[in-house]
Parts: structure tokens; sequence; C-alpha cells
């Protein structure tokens, strides 16, 4: 059964609205590439469309009635956008739910050291990254600082014109022999996985120091701690002497830190004909921004629509932010007490009756590595909308498997809404596998299926993704929240 080109269909009129929807998404992708970015984004996306804080709603007892747009989020790391739907909550909601979180370096608690004159900050990576691909790549640093005071200062650095960049090292071929006589998992080890943020050394004039001593009695613990490393650490010195003039943080208040490093510079269109998409984090960011824009799309639904945005699906969707988090329940439930569908029975009975699209990305078939895929249920760049029955690894280990009757509602919708979809499976039988937070939700009896886009170079540094199958997540999901 192969499946058209999808920009083989479409009009003029569409055409002219896929690259709307795609100069977005660019714009999206290159500004939110963390998972607190991403959600601050949304919530500003959603209040510019009507949409209410839930947390105010409680305090002021408001009542909820069809209609009504409602965000909530946790940590400011996952969101949660609600439009209540004519039918009661009881009757079950239709669900988006993406992540917003990618692979990337993450700065430890103590970071910061120095070694022959060049200074580093510790990383730890997260997700699931080929180690090799982020060396000798500009780097950019995003998150927070916060203070023992309580203040959060936020870091944003490597993205601005005028902006420096960090990078990790590599060894150069002319001695690397035995580096590339190594598996790949192994060419460059996790824990090399440093960032190079400095070189030149702190020089003060001790005048200056007994001069500032006498000035500030509160700065002079720290004034004498950086004279102290002008010796043997001064690189470091340096560096933390930028760092305190520009945002006002310690070596000590990285232990309350959350910094994230990530590809330096904005998402670009690819290729002649401007017809994919490069950039950091598609996975899983496109489903997230195709999923909002339906969300913010969807007007009156019949049932209850909602958009869940979620962290730390990379690492198992664990912690008060992941998907196995009682948040989404929780969300539901103080929404279903403003509407008056107070009660653990009326909750159990909304999330076994709801849908969902478990909005993550699918493996492109790639020509240059041929051999991991099996043609006949792959997906295909170009060729819209992607389903996956199942994921997993193996005999479907860890897999959620879509019942055939949610299926056909799925595709009878897809093709009524004349949206361009595809089905696939991750790869060849046992040549690897993943899983999504599918399964998750599905324990609630509910019907989940994964839908979503296309990518090639999956969990590199810069992944790609076609315009027109962004264009088609966006139709098919708007088409999704209005099933009855």
């Amino acid at each position: 059964m192969e499946r058209p080109n999808a920009w083989k269909k479409l009009t003029e009129e569409q055409l002219e609205e896929l690259e709307r929807v795609n100069a977005g998404y660019i714009s999206f992708l290159s500004e939110c590439k963390t998972e607190r970015l991403a959600a601050r984004k949304c919530i500003e996306m959603a209040e510019a469309a009507g949409y209410q804080p839930l947390k105010q709603l409680i305090a002021d007892g408001t009542a909820l009635k069809p209609g009504d747009k409602v965000w909530a989020d946790i940590y400011g790391k996952s969101v949660m956008l609600i439009q209540l739907g004519a039918k009661p909550l009881e009757q079950g909601l239709n669900i988006l739910g993406a992540h917003i979180d990618s692979p990337r370096l993450d700065i430890k608690q103590n970071p910061v050291y120095e070694t022959n004159e060049l200074a580093f900050l510790d990383t730890h990576y997260y997700g699931g990254i080929k180690s090799y691909q982020w060396v000798t790549t500009p780097l950019a640093l995003h998150g927070v600082v916060v203070k023992k005071s309580g203040e959060v200062v936020d870091v944003n650095v490597g993205e601005g014109a005028g902006d420096p960049v960090f990078c990790v090292t590599d060894l150069l071929p002319h001695l690397g022999a035995d580096q590339m006589a190594k598996k790949g998992n192994a060419v460059v080890e996790g824990e090399a996985l440093d960032v190079l943020v400095g070189s030149r050394p702190l020089v003060i004039d001790p005048e200056e120091v007994e001069a500032a001593n006498k000035k500030d009695e509160d700065a002079k613990t720290y004034a004498d701690q950086l004279a102290g490393m002008t010796g043997k650490e001064a690189v470091k010195a340096q560096l933390l002497s930028v760092l305190e003039q520009k945002y006002g943080i310690e070596e000590e208040d990285f232990l309350s830190a959350e910094l994230e490093v990530v590809p330096a510079g904005a998402a670009r269109e690819l290729g002649f004909d401007r017809s994919m998409v490069l950039g950091y984090g598609q996975d899983d960011r496109v489903c997230a921004y195709t999923s909002l824009l339906a969300q913010l799309a969807v007007e009156a639904p019949e049932r209850t629509a909602v958009c869940i945005l979620v962290d730390k699906e990379e690492i198992g969707s664990v912690g008060a932010t992941g998907m196995t988090s009682a948040f989404f329940e929780n969300t539901i439930a103080e929404l279903m007490a403003l509407a008056g569908e107070e009660g653990a029975l009326p909750l159990r009975r909304c999330l076994a009756n709801s849908n969902m699209l478990s909005s993550d990305v699918s493996a492109a078939f790639d020509p240059a590595y041929a051999s991991v895929y099996e043609p006949k249920n792959s997906a295909f760049a170009g060729h819209g909308l992607v389903f996956n029955k199942f994921t997993g690894a193996r005999g479907k280990s860890g897999s959620n498997d879509a019942n055939a009757e949610y299926v056909a509602r799925v595709r009878a919708c897809m093709d009524d809404a004349g949206v361009c979809f595809q089905t696939a499976e991750l790869g060849r039988v046992n040549a690897g596998g993943g899983g999504t937070i599918a399964y998750i939700p599905a324990k609630y009896g509910m019907n989940v299926i994964d839908s979503g886009v296309a990518v090639l170079s999956m969990h590199a540094p810069w992944e790609v993704t076609s315009k027109v199958d962004v264009y088609e997540a966006y139709r098919g999901y708007v088409a999704f929240l209005g099933i009855d």
C-alpha cells in the first residue's frame, strides 16, 4: 500500500498556509531550545488566544462552562491547554500529547575546572545521543541559576549575533589512530563531553583588591578568593570573574542551577527548493508545535480538547514534570471540579473514555542506511503524518500497541479531512527500537496511538523534517480534536 507524496495534492492556498505554519515553526525551534523556553512560549501563545491560568480559576472558584479555555503548568517545564467541549467531561477528552525536552548536555552541579590553562564546564549528557556528534560544533548555553535568596537568573549565551559560543574539543586525525579504531559508542566517552569556555588568565592588581576590600566589606571574601586563584587557576578565576560581573553568579550558585548545552544557531530551511527544515530539537518539538497550533485553532469542540506538552520523555518520562507524574490526572480532576463534575468515579470515566494521539516523531527512511529499514513499513519524508500502531523493541517490548478499532476510527478521521498520512514501524525487526509516552496514559484504559512527523538524523544535534509533513501533522491534529 504505497502512500502518495503529500506535495502533489496541495492547492495554492494550502501551499501558502504550509509556508505560514513552517515559518512559525522555524521561529519556535530557534527560540525554544529547552523545555523551560518551550513551556514559556506555549503559555504566551495560549494567553494571547484567550486561555486563563487554572491556578487563578481555582483561587477564584470560577465555574467552568463549554468553550472556556484553560492552561496549567508544573514547574515551568510541562504545560496543559484545555478547551471545554459541549459534552460532559465524563464522556471523555480528545488529547494531543507531545514532549518538549530533547537530547543535550547538562552542566553538572560542580562543573567549573581548569586544566593546562584552559577552563571547562563539566557535563552529563541527557537522553540518547551519539557522543561523537557533539564535538567541534558551536554550542550555546541556556537555563537558570537560582540563588539561595530565591532570585532566578536567566542564562542565554551563544544565540545572539555578538554572543560567544562554546565547544567540545576533538582529537586531530594525525594523532587519532587509536581513537578511530574504537567502536562508535566509545570514540568519544561521555565523561569527555566537557565544554571549553575560556583560556584567558585573570590578572589582579593587589592595590585594587585592597581598595575594594576597604570599600565593600561584603565583597572582601570573594575578592580575596579570586586573588588567591590567580596563581594556579588564573583562567578559572577569570571565568568566575566574568560570571560574577555579568550575572552576579558565584561558583556555589551552580549547585542550584539548571543549565543546558545545545547547538548554537537558528533553525533553517534546507534544500535548493526550501522544502525541508534543519534544526535542533525537532524530536519532539515538531509535534509539540503542531499540537499547540491545532489546540489553539480548534473552536467550540464537541468533546473537550486537550494538549499536554511534557518534560523528561527522553529519559523515561520520570519525575514531577514527566508523563508518569500525577500532573495530568490532577489537572483533569481540578478541571472537572470547576465544571461541576467532581468525584473519583467521574474522573476515572473521563480518562477511560478519552482518545489520545501520542504525538511523537518517527524515523524517516534514509537511503544511506537502508539496511536497517523495512521499506513497506517505513515512514518516508514528504508522505504526510505518520501513525505507529506500536513502537517498542524486539518483541514490541515497552509498546502501547493500539487496538484495531481505534486505528480504524483514526483512519476515517484523516480520510474525511483529506489529510495525507502513512503508517510505520521503527526500523526492521530486532534492528533496534524505542518508546514514547503512549503506554502511560493508556493505563487509564483510554485509546492511544503514536502519531507524528518523520525525522531524518533523529537525536543528532541537527535534525531534518519535511515542511509538508509538518503541515499535514498540523492538519491531522486539528481533525483529530474534532472527533465526536
